[in-house]
């Protein structure tokens, strides 16, 4: 009687013995956990030389220069108008996914009934994955090994990447929007219900009136003898007025990142002919400066891991949230949400949404399903004031989407191949 694993090693898939399938789905996590595992060896206090402040620095050089970089110059090199039209299935992607994430994130919330006020926190931790960063490290390190699926090891990883960008600009509108509001503080203005206010700047005076719905960060720094001597009815015009409403309600600032600044110019540069002849092909005049993003964009993927890997010596931290709350949550992100993004996909495949024979495209939106929360959405939380609770979060949720990352991708290989 032939034993389980000589089966699996006769099973072909496509031509693949589902043991090789494993092995290619399983060597960039191995590749992953290896490198955060070194980040996290960096920061632990036995060597301690990428300490918390060093870790913050490579967090900041990593969103704000590598990876508009590394997004700039492999999106920029593979779009066109054509591509551009061809693709449109991958922003609705990430649409879609927050969408049905976040209902399953509802249901899991009216289930689990988390402590109070993190049933809207809940929710996003489900339906918000990581779109860009967690996907960019795979494919990179995927298509490192030359006897992966997708063919040439330099196309593959271009197209990877202009894909898994071209996704991101969408993500951050969702995240610095609907995230954003979604974890406003409750009514009392802090998720510490117990402790005491936060405090602000100058409390308010006997009869004085703080606004019904006014959170500590709605309270203006400024007195009012403050607002009177810095007031110029001149500039204060009904135009500046409704520019500065726009702003503070589209949330601009916060919109346009860096990643997401780079992702606007190398589609606007890439799909004009004169401009991709003058900057994005080899032969090009001003090559040297997409040759430069190309050299930097390379750092980008070991720099992230060790600043990931280093964050995790901090530990989950102090959480209000509960062992039932946060193991729901990591089961519910990992396990219920990517069977409903493949169902998706396999739907849009079947209307003919998808370009014809590309299985990276089909296998970029299958990880958008399929990836840990996202870790942006941890910085939000921050601003918002439960920044502990998603500290704790994304520290057991990635160190369980290593296992979990390994059989999709083992799944979603079988099904592509």
């Amino acid at each position: 009687m032939q034993s389980v694993l000589a089966m699996a090693a006769e099973a072909q898939v496509g031509g693949e013995s589902l043991l090789a399938t494993i092995k290619i789905a399983v060597l960039p996590i191995a590749k992953v956990f290896t490198m955060c595992f070194l980040g996290f060896l960096m920061a632990s206090k036995y060597v301690n030389i990428l300490p918390a402040s060093g870790r913050k620095l490579l967090n900041g050089l990593v969103f704000s220069l590598l990876l508009p970089c590394l997004i700039f110059s492999q999106l920029g090199q593979a779009i066109t108008l054509e591509k551009m039209i061809e693709w449109w299935f991958i922003p609705a992607n990430v649409v879609l996914g927050t969408i049905s994430g976040s209902l399953i994130g509802l249901a899991v919330a009216y289930i689990v009934r988390p402590p109070y006020p993190f049933f809207k926190f809940t929710i996003i931790q489900i339906g918000t994955g990581n779109i860009g960063n967690v996907p960019l490290v795979l494919i990179a390190a995927l298509c490192r090994d030359k006897s992966n699926p997708f063919g040439d090891s330099e196309r593959c990883s271009t197209d990877g990447t202009a894909y898994i960008s071209f996704g991101q600009w969408v993500g951050a509108i969702i995240l610095y929007t609907y995230v954003f509001n979604m974890l406003a503080p409750p009514p009392e203005g802090t998720f510490y219900i117990e402790e005491t206010n936060l405090p602000v700047r100058d409390p308010p005076k006997d009869g004085a009136q703080i606004p019904k719905d006014g959170f500590p960060e709605q309270v203006p720094l400024l007195t009012d003898d403050d607002v009177q001597s810095n007031s110029n009815p001149q500039k204060n015009g009904k135009i500046k007025q409704m520019l500065v409403f726009l702003y503070e309600k589209l949330k601009l600032k916060q919109i346009l990142q860096p990643p997401i600044i780079a992702s606007i110019l190398a589609m606007v540069l890439g799909v004009i002919p004169f401009f991709k002849k003058l900057i994005f092909t080899s032969d090009a005049p001003l090559f040297f400066f997409t040759d430069s993003c190309i050299i930097l964009g390379e750092a980008m993927i070991p720099c992230i891991l060790l600043a990931l890997g280093g964050n995790l010596v901090d530990g989950p931290g102090s959480s209000k949230l509960g062992l039932r709350t946060t193991a729901a949550i990591i089961f519910a992100r990992l396990l219920l949400v990517p069977p409903v993004g493949l169902g998706i996909v396999m739907l849009a495949d079947k209307l003919g949404f998808l370009p014809a024979g590309d299985q990276m495209f089909r296998f970029v939106l299958l990880l958008q399903h399929s990836m840990p929360t996202s870790v942006l959405s941890g910085a939000v939380a921050s601003l918002r004031g439960c920044g502990r609770e998603a500290a704790a979060v994304l520290f057991w949720v990635h160190i369980f989407a290593i296992f979990s990352m390994a059989g999709w991708v083992t799944l979603y290989l079988n099904l592509l191949f």
